[in-house]
């Protein structure tokens, strides 16, 4: 029980913090993004897309031109 809330406690500070710095985090999933897109060679490129859209879903900003 004691995970539950401690992963609960997380979860709201990550929240928190997307609310706070949305261009911020915008930002750096497009570079993890990138970085992952590079190393799996494009293998995982819809799946990647589609994390990063969430992301962006999340956050209320579309993506900007040239993000991923």
């Amino acid at each position: 029980m004691r995970r539950l809330t401690a992963l609960a406690g997380t979860a709201a500070a990550a929240r928190t913090y997307v609310r706070r710095n949305p261009d911020k985090v915008n930002r750096m999933a497009a570079k993890a993004a990138q970085f992952v897109d590079k190393r799996t060679k494009g293998k995982y490129h819809h799946q990647i897309d589609n994390a990063v859209r969430k992301v962006h879903g999340y956050t209320g900003k579309p993506p900007h031109r040239g993000t991923h």
